[in-house]
Parts: structure tokens; sequence; C-alpha cells
């Protein structure tokens, strides 16, 4: 069978067997349900039946509800009770360029066409405005395609009321509110359209016939590019690149041939397409995905290719070295406890077809793009499965890659000690901690949205959400930023408790898992009794939802002096009493700390 979780993305076989695979992907288990609303500029039915189909491949088992052909507008900016009803998590605004109701006359000044397109764009606020009035569902917004003719030739891309100019300035000033907007996330229309060719894009035919927008290889695109958004909302984008280095990060075997003679540089093409392939990873490292190695070679062999003069990467650049003849598999596995992440968000990169046949069959939650030795190739590939998709990039994922090589020393610096306590002293670590905040509310809701595994409920929250919470009195919420001599780790736990009567309901608890193991659930534990009794409040009262990924947590109130109330393995209530309760934290100095309760 297909794999329709990979690019390219085949249309004809989605068509020919969509509504079998969603009988058949309906009847595996489901991770989690998602309500995902679709307000249609144009007729969106065949869309969303290949979204549905790649979303339940991607484990999720999603409900959809449609506008009425044309009514996107009136739904958004007016109201509708079904949609109000329906309660989305997502709403989807399937708008192109046949919907621009202000395109400029070809006769009007540059300050007119100008007004025209703020004015296009005012439709659009009131859209995402009336929308988030009644809805804390996160908004998937498309920009516009190109038009598909041109009056004025090429100099329609340089006279202000040219459509292709025009269309540019719309796509402007759309980025432009989806950065002040964090609840929107843009949907790359443009790029998309670009990509597979605007006569691949659009059938004037199936517009007229059916108000269909797009062909149906654009509605596989843009399904798989939907796909990829809504992952990375739900946390379930890629963090860490894993590769091979002989015919995958240079060209020749350097065993064989020695670090002089790998292929990389400028003098010949393919060398210059291995150094493309290594600006592409760093850049990949730059943005915060962690790297790291498992190559069959000798240790000391396979990192002299990276003093090579023209290697673009640097041995310093990746966070976990394996090159040694163990199978590659066992390797990653190791990759993977030293990082403390789930196999699911690594994805490794190798031109054997063998090697990368053993770790999909052996770790099959990990994804192994179909790459070759064709460097140009590979990076297409690695690119186009939008394996790194991000709705937004923030400090914390700038600094992660840092972040998780000074947890390689750490690593190295345990190994000295046969004490645990004497190697927490010895990282030297100290916190901050507060109630939520305005400059981290977006990284907190980053966080929500995207950790999975020490994650206690695994509940998701939009900004919209976290800014409320923050706001009201009922609430007690903290997060704890932690830093050490390796470095800082930014933000990395977060909680969030209702209060009822005396009892203060732990409905979110969550932590990054590169700081496992260093006290941060003590120190946390510790704000929130000590929040909690200047509340009023005498019991803690926390919640343990199993989900696929969190198994690891499921004794997390257990092992903090919690008592069993009820519960079984999928689902548990835990309580602590808080009239004696004695601070644990022993390792973190506080640095900066509020105890003021929010």
């Amino acid at each position: 069978m297909t794999n329709i979780t990979s690019w390219p993305v085949d249309a004809a076989y989605l068509a020919r067997n969509a509504r079998k695979l969603i009988r058949q992907l309906r009847g595996q288990p489901l991770e989690r349900k998602i309500r995902i609303a679709i307000l249609g500029g144009s007729t969106s039915q065949e869309l969303a039946l290949f979204l549905e189909v790649l979303l339940l491949a991607r484990g999720f088992d999603p409900q959809f509800w449609h506008s009425e052909y044309g009514r996107y507008w009136e739904d958004a900016a007016l109201g509708n009770d079904e949609l109000n009803a329906f309660a989305p998590e997502l709403i989807y605004v399937h708008t192109g360029s046949q919907n621009i109701r202000n395109w400029p006359e070809i006769n009007v000044s540059e300050d007119e066409a100008e007004a025209a397109a703020r004015s296009e764009i005012a439709r659009f606020i009131q859209i995402w405005d009336g929308l988030q009035s009644r809805s804390q569902a996160v908004i998937l917004q498309n920009n516009f395609e190109l038009p598909d003719i041109r009056i004025l030739g090429n100099y329609d891309a340089v006279y202000p009321a040219g459509r292709v100019r025009f269309t540019e300035r719309l796509n402007a000033l759309i980025a432009d509110e989806v950065r002040q907007r964090p609840y929107l996330v843009l949907n790359d229309v443009c790029y998309l359209s670009a990509r597979i060719g605007l006569d691949n894009w659009y059938d004037p035919a199936r517009w007229f016939s059916y108000k269909l927008a797009t062909t149906p290889q654009a509605s596989a695109e843009l399904a798989f590019n939907l796909t990829a958004l809504i992952c990375a909302r739900y946390g379930l984008s890629k963090k860490v690149l894993v590769l091979d280095l002989d015919n995958t990060v240079w060209g020749g075997v350097i065993g064989d041939d020695g670090a002089d003679a790998i292929v990389i540089g400028r003098e010949t093409p393919r060398a210059e397409a291995y150094t493309h392939f290594q600006e592409y990873v760093r850049r990949l490292r730059q943005r915060g995905i962690v790297l790291a190695v498992a190559s069959k070679n000798e240790d000391a062999t396979a990192r002299e290719g990276f003093s090579h003069p023209d290697s673009v990467l640097k041995i310093g650049d990746f966070s976990s070295f394996k090159a040694n003849w163990e199978p590659k598999h066992e390797n990653i596995q190791n990759i993977a406890h030293e990082l403390s992440l789930g196999l699911d968000s690594f994805v490794f990169a190798d031109d054997n077809p063998a090697e990368r046949s053993l770790v999909a069959s052996q770790l099959p939650s990990i994804a192994v793009p179909e790459i070759s030795e064709d460097a140009a190739a590979s990076l297409r590939i690695l690119d186009r499965n939008q394996y790194f998709e991000t709705l937004s990039l923030s400090e914390e994922d700038l600094a992660r890659s840092s972040q998780y090589a000074g947890n390689a020393k750490r690593n190295e610096l345990q190994a000295k000690f046969a004490n645990y306590g004497e190697f927490l002293a010895s990282l030297e670590m100290s916190s901050e901690a507060g109630p939520f905040a305005p400059p981290y509310l977006e990284r907190i809701a980053q966080l929500t949205g995207k950790t999975n595994q020490f994650n206690l409920t695994t509940r998701r929250y939009s900004l919209a959400e976290i800014e409320s919470i923050a706001r009201d009195p009922a609430y007690i919420t903290r997060y704890i930023r932690l830093a050490d001599r390796f470095g800082d780790n930014g933000l990395i736990s977060v909680v969030v408790g209702r209060l009822d009567a005396t009892t203060l309901h732990i409905d979110l608890w969550l932590m990054s898992c590169r700081v496992l193991k260093r006290d941060v659930e003590l120190l946390m534990l510790d704000e929130l009794a000590t929040a909690a009794r200047q509340a009023g409040a005498r019991t803690l009262r926390g919640y343990y939802v199993r989900t696929p990924k969190n198994n690891m947590v499921g004794r997390h109130y257990e092992s903090l002096g919690f008592t069993l109330v009820a519960g079984t393995d999928d689902a548990s209530e835990w309580t602590l009493a808080l009239d004696d309760y004695q601070a644990k934290n022993k390792h973190i100095r506080q640095a900066g700390t509020s105890q003021t309760a929010g």
C-alpha cells in the first residue's frame, strides 16, 4: 500500500481509495479526537475527504463541520449557532484568490490600491475577531495563490493595481497579522501553488462546474500541508534528525577513502550537492532541531570528516555521536535515552536501503524517509515531508540544540559521581518560578500544545485560554525556568491549578523531558503547595490520564507522596494534605521566585 503519510502525495491513489482507507483506519485504535470546522470560500468536501484520511493515518480521530458554500464570512463575523455548538478545536478558513472582493481597478493610484488591500484584509480581520470572540479554537488561514491570468503580463508584478502585485501585498499583510495574533496560523497556499505550478493548482472547468478552487493534486497537497500544521499544533512534529555519514552527509566512504578524499565542497556538482545538504541540516540546527549521528564507522575516523576544510557541519553541531559497529537501531535507542526524547520525535536519514529497512522494522515510530546517494534529492525529500513543521519560533526553540548538547555534558559529569545527590549539587542549578506572566504566555501555550511525555493530563490550551486563566483568581498557575553551570534550559515546566473551596485541583502538570531527574518536580510541588496554602487550600488533588505517550508519569503523584483515592491504570486521582507539608527541593537554588498566588 502507498505510504500516505509521506511525500510525494499520490492524489490519484487518495481519490480512488479514500473511503476504503477511512473504513480501515477507523478500525484501528486512534489516539486523539479533534473537531475541525471548515469555513469554505469554495467547495471543500474533496479536501476534507483527503484530510480525514491523512489525519486518521497519523492517529487522529477527526470530526468535521462545514459551513454552507460561500458563507464563510457570515458564519465567522456574524456567528452561527451550529458552529458554536460544534465547539471546534481548529477552524480552517478555506479561501483563495476567487474570494478576493476588493480587486483594484487598473487605473487607480498607488494609494488607492493600498487602500483596497487594507480593506480586503479588514474583512478577514472581521472573520478572525468574530471567531475568536466565540471560540478558543486555533484558526488556520490560507493566504492567496497568485492569479491565474495577468492582464499586464510581467508588469503585473510591478504595477500597484496589477493583480500579481496586489496579491503579494495581501499576503504580506496577512503575514503581519499572523505574527500579531498567536491564535492565527498561516497555511501557505502561495508557496504550495508555486511549488506544484499554477496550472496544476487551478482548473477553470472545476471552478465553473463545481466551485472547486483546486485540482485533485492541489487538494491533496493542501491536505498534506494542513496535516503537518495540525500535527505541529498537537506536539507531533519531529525534534531530532539522526544522520548516517558516508554517502549521506558527504560523498564517499571515509574509512576506505580517507578524510581528504570525501566528496564535499564546491569543485564538482556532486560535492556541491552534499555541501548544500549540510547547509540545510545546519540551518535546521539553528532553528532548534537536535542533530545526532548513527554511523557504522570507527569513532575517530568518522569524526575526521567534520575536520575537512569544506565541511559545513562541525562536531559541535551534534548533541549525540554514535560511530561504531553496533546495529543502528540500537544506537538510535541509546541516543533517545541520552536525550530523554521519545523515538516518535526522531527522523533517521540513511542512503542505505537495508539500514533504513532494519531501523523502520525495529523502531516503527521513527520517520525513515526514502533518501539516496543523491544529496540534492535527499534534501528535497527531507524538506517536503515537513517533519519539522512549527507554528512559531521562540527563543527556547532557537536555543534547543545547545540545551541538548549541554545535556550530553551533564551525562558525562554524572558518570563521575557515585552519589546522585552530589551530582545534582554539582550542577549548581538555579530557577525562576512564578505565576503565569505576559512575557511567557505564548511559550506556555506552546508547551501545552506540544508536550506529550511528561504531561499528566495532556490538556491543550490556546493562547487565549492561557491568558484567561492567568487573569482568573480561581486559578493558581506556576511556571519554572531552570539554569545550571552548563547553560539556560529556558521555561521547562508548567502547572495549572483550579481552586474549589479548600481543594486545589491540578488540571495540568507538564515538564520538558530534557530536565528529567533534576528535582524540578519537587521544586514545582513546593511552589504549588505554598501558593495553595496562601489561597486557603488544604488539599492538592492531582489527576493522571493515560495516553500512548505519557506512561512515564503514571506513578508521578505516588512518587511525590500523594495518596491514591480513585482510578485505574488509565486514569487516576490522587490527594495530598497540606497541613504539615514540608519543602522537598534540596538542590535547586530559587532565584527570582514569586510566591504570589495567581
